[in-house]
């Protein structure tokens, strides 16, 4: 009941404001825009390297019953993390930059702005960002005959989706941090989550104890989702994948904006 009554309270005109803020911060010069754009290419070359360059050794995969090439296999996998990487760009290191150094959100809160709807702002500018990458990524796998235009649409919103849980995961960690340092172990648990989700094979490839362990993480079921939806493998299971995003992604806001209230209403 407490949870329904706070999302009841919630403004989607200040949640607006939250993110205009962060749309004028796009405007006022170039150097955002470069920071915005490189952020696609990192899972573009490794598509290019690895699923088609490497592909091109390893020849065919079989995938549940499936025959397919290994750069059609990969490359929903570089989508997911192509919305993975937008959004926790975005709620990780601007998020933590404007809550620990530039004191934004404190002068946020100056106004009827709540924490509770800072959050909601910062996480769907980092949707917003994370579906800029995905929808040009969509757009090369189509070129290359990845992917078929009608699953790409239908795989468009699962990467929303996936942005959406990333960005919930992303606040929440942003919230407990102590300094840039700790950035590290961060970017440790995303590049061990990049190779070990069933990006690069499939997960039951791996040891038993391993893949057990693979099947708990975030990534894994981006991964699944947005691969079923690509190849057009249609299963019961797509819906528990899609149920594990959206728990992680209200888990992630509820979190955060309690960490917020706790830091910024003292």
């Amino acid at each position: 009941m407490v949870t329904t009554l706070v999302v009841s309270r919630v403004s989607p005109g200040r949640v607006g404001a939250v993110i205009g803020r962060n749309v004028g911060a796009l405007r006022s010069g170039p150097s955002y825009w470069i920071v915005l754009v490189s952020g696609f290419f990192e899972p573009l070359l490794y598509l290019l390297s690895i699923g088609v360059g490497v592909g091109a050794l390893i020849g065919n995969l079989t995938v549940d019953g499936r025959t397919m090439s290994y750069a059609s296999f990969v490359a929903p996998a570089m989508l997911a993390v192509s919305a993975m990487s937008g959004a926790l760009a975005e709620t990780t290191f601007n998020f933590f930059f404007k809550l620990k150094y530039m004191k934004t959100f404190e002068a946020v809160l100056a106004t009827p702005v709540r924490p509770i709807e800072i959050a909601m702002g910062e996480l769907i500018w980092s949707i917003v960002r994370g579906s800029f990458y995905t929808a040009v990524f969509l757009v090369v796998m189509v070129s290359m005959g990845l992917t078929e235009p009608g699953w790409a649409l239908a795989a468009f919103p699962a990467t929303v989706l996936v942005g959406l849980a990333f960005g919930g995961l992303g606040m929440a960690v942003s919230t407990l941090m102590r300094g840039w340092q700790d950035f590290d172990l961060m970017g440790t648990g995303q590049f061990a989550l990049f190779l070990f989700s069933g990006t690069f094979s499939p997960v039951r490839d791996y040891p038993a104890v391993v893949e057990v362990l693979v099947q708990v993480t975030p990534l894994y079921h981006a991964v699944e989702l947005v691969r079923g939806l690509c190849t057009g493998v249609l299963e019961w299971g797509l819906l528990g994948h899609v149920a594990y995003l959206v728990a992680l992604a209200a888990a992630g806001v509820w979190f955060a904006s309690r960490r917020l209230t706790r830091a910024l209403c003292r």
